[in-house]
């Protein structure tokens, strides 16, 4: 019988679980060599240690971006979040001079993604943005082809407000191995799409019926089902170019249902709206196409977020 050295970690009590099943079912033995017995297993778990095992590379760190949304809701900080969509980072000086004003005007995050690629440089665009910023570059996705190891997360976005399977599994399970493979951080994230006055790419590409932008309730036991479920964050979108944002009712709905950050975007075209927007709850603001038109705008939208 041997024991563990002295300068290593204590066992971790998950582990001993999976030893003691190894045992019973005549399987190779975890953290220790050979055959174990129960009271060995109570031994280890007093006095053994062993050496923690390195995490593989394939698996990202956990919890990094996610941890910052996650600090800022306790805090009750506001976040703001510029979306770049990968077939307008085809201009090159466009979205470099969009970058660059996002990190002067102290732009928390920077989403790369869209509804419709019609570009096949996607992965040269993230690489692009993250070779530009400075902030955390993380991927929105409209499919599972819009994935990059140069990002630093992704919103593994499940399409919860309608009702197609591929949106709320099948295209995870297609994208899961590359996410793993590629080692970026996932994101749980419930992706609410709610009217926004008119038909957007969004709602026609997912071939999905929007919440209703007067029904505040559904959108709050919606979000609850969510985070029953296990998500982390709740994603609150009208779509790109959008008549109108998620009014603040629905917001301060949602924000009194779930204790997740949400994530607000679609419509928001102004300082005032961005404001009441976050004293209604949201955690983050998501701007897009309005800086694509007016790319100073984000220094105004920066001021109102923070404060």
């Amino acid at each position: 019988m041997q024991y563990a050295p002295e300068d290593s970690a204590p066992v971790p009590i998950r582990c001993l679980v999976v030893v003691i099943h190894s045992r019973k079912r005549n399987l190779p033995s975890v953290g220790c060599a050979g055959p174990i017995s129960l009271w060995m297993v109570q031994k280890c778990r007093l006095f053994g240690r062993v050496k923690d095992r390195p995490r593989s590379p394939k698996f990202a760190p956990m919890g990094t971006v996610l941890h910052q949304l996650e600090a800022a809701r306790k805090t009750c900080r506001k976040l703001l979040a510029v979306l770049i969509d990968p077939d307008f980072g085809q201009d090159e000086a466009l979205l470099e001079r969009t970058v660059q004003n996002a990190c002067m005007a102290k732009a928390d995050l920077i989403f790369v993604g869209g509804s419709l690629l019609t570009s096949s440089a996607f992965d040269h665009c993230v690489q692009r943005v993250k070779t530009l910023s400075d902030r955390p570059v993380v991927l929105f996705p409209g499919s599972p082809a819009q994935l990059s190891g140069h990002a630093d997360a992704v919103l593994f976005l499940s399409l919860i407000s309608g009702r197609n399977p591929e949106l709320l599994i099948g295209h995870h399970v297609t994208a899961a191995p590359t996410v793993r493979a590629l080692g970026i951080e996932a994101i749980p994230t419930g992706y609410m799409l709610v009217d926004g006055g008119r038909p957007t790419t969004v709602s026609y590409v997912s071939q999905t019926m929007p919440i209703p932008h007067d029904k505040p309730a559904i959108a709050a036991a919606t979000a609850i089902a969510g985070e029953l479920l296990g998500l982390r964050t709740m994603y609150m979108d009208t779509g790109s170019g959008a008549k109108r944002t998620v009014s603040p009712e629905m917001i301060s709905a949602v924000r009194k249902g779930v204790e997740l950050p949400i994530i607000v975007g679609g419509g928001i075209r102004d300082a005032a709206t961005a404001r009441t927007l976050c004293e209604a709850g949201a955690d983050v603001l998501v701007v897009g196409t309005a800086f694509e038109q007016d790319p100073e705008l984000i220094f105004t939208m920066s001021e109102a977020v923070h404060g």
